[in-house]
């Protein structure tokens, strides 16, 4: 996937010292903060000030972690507040790039070719993964953050005084709940698809797999009392989980190998999926078909012949049915 050493862009990942077959991810390291006053973020991070038009959103529609900052975006009402743009949903062997000669996936900002010349604008002895979401800061051109757990908590909050939405999708009387499952489904469910599809080890596979469907077996429980994650109503925790739900049958089921059962199997997380999906403005941030064939994109390992499988078809606009769970937790 390449990486940035010292701000220089290598096509080949150095193989780490010791390898257990276990894939793990590397943190994001650019951890900076927007507030509405400038002043320094929730954990002292150096902080910058929330105005219109200041900041920009760099996403891809394939990656379920840009996906995150992409729903805070269309949820919290700042589609004119902070511009977006989008890269080709394949990488090549310079990262994430753009494509400047189609409108859908120009680089607004400085028409440049790839992502990678940013994190080098920004830091210019940058080592590490050149990853989406990026949060970047037009006035001081620099990366503010590049972590979207953190991202979408500065979408929630820190804008309110320009747009007025006061929609509070980390309200405080939830936040241990909200963390608490955060904490769950990032390891087995988010990230856990990735230790399956990325393990080197039929021993690293099988205990990412178990893992995977262990949360998904207590999601589709929890739902089965509650509406939400968190209750009645909408959280962070919910939207979280989103994306790698919209990905689950039509990538992670055949290119992760995560086949013991699909959501569609799960009538509660099936249902809950669908009204996610169908709640105002949400739809427009789903491309199946996109998935399908960057999950199935050739690889070495995982897909020699680069084959993607032309379906399952899957229909996110029918009945949901979770009106009668809402019910019976009002009762």
């Amino acid at each position: 996937m390449g990486v940035m050493i010292d701000g220089v862009w290598h096509v080949e990942e150095p193989k780490p010292a010791e390898d257990d077959g276990r894939y793990k991810r590397q943190d994001s390291v650019l951890r900076d903060w927007i507030t509405a006053d400038g002043g320094p973020g929730p954990g002292g991070q150096r902080g910058f000030k929330a105005e219109v038009g200041r900041y920009h959103l760099f996403i891809s529609q394939s990656c379920p972690w840009a996906h995150r900052a992409w729903i805070f975006r269309i949820l919290k009402g700042l589609e004119t507040v902070v511009p977006m743009s989008i890269v080709v949903p394949m990488r090549d062997e310079r990262g994430w790039v753009f494509d400047n000669s189609v409108a859908q996936y120009r680089d607004d900002v400085g028409g440049r070719d790839a992502l990678n010349e940013y994190y080098r604008l920004g830091r210019s002895d940058y080592s590490g993964r050149v990853t989406v979401p990026v949060l970047w800061d037009r006035k001081t051109e620099t990366i503010v953050n590049n972590e979207s757990s953190e991202i979408i908590r500065m979408f929630n909050s820190a804008f309110n005084g320009i747009t007025g939405d006061k929609k509070e999708l980390y309200p405080e009387d939830l936040r241990e709940e909200i963390d608490a499952v955060n904490a769950r489904t990032y390891q087995d469910l988010n990230n856990g698809v990735y230790r399956a599809g990325f393990a080197r080890t039929q021993e690293a596979y099988e205990e990412a797999f178990d893992q995977v469907f262990a949360c998904l077996d207590w999601m589709e429980e929890r739902l089965s009392a509650s509406r939400y994650l968190c209750g009645g109503q909408l959280t962070e925790a919910d939207w979280r989980s989103f994306p790698t739900l919209m990905r689950f049958d039509v990538a992670y089921v055949s290119a992760f190998k995560c086949n013991k059962r699909r959501l569609i199997d799960y009538p509660n997380l099936w249902g809950y999926a669908r009204e996610l999906y169908q709640q105002p403005g949400i739809a427009v941030s789903v491309f199946p078909d996109i998935y399908k064939r960057n999950y199935h994109s050739a690889s070495p390992l995982r897909n020699p012949l680069g084959i993607y499988p032309k379906g399952p078809e899957i229909d996110f606009s029918g009945p949901h049915g979770r009106d009668a769970i809402g019910r019976q937790a009002a009762e």
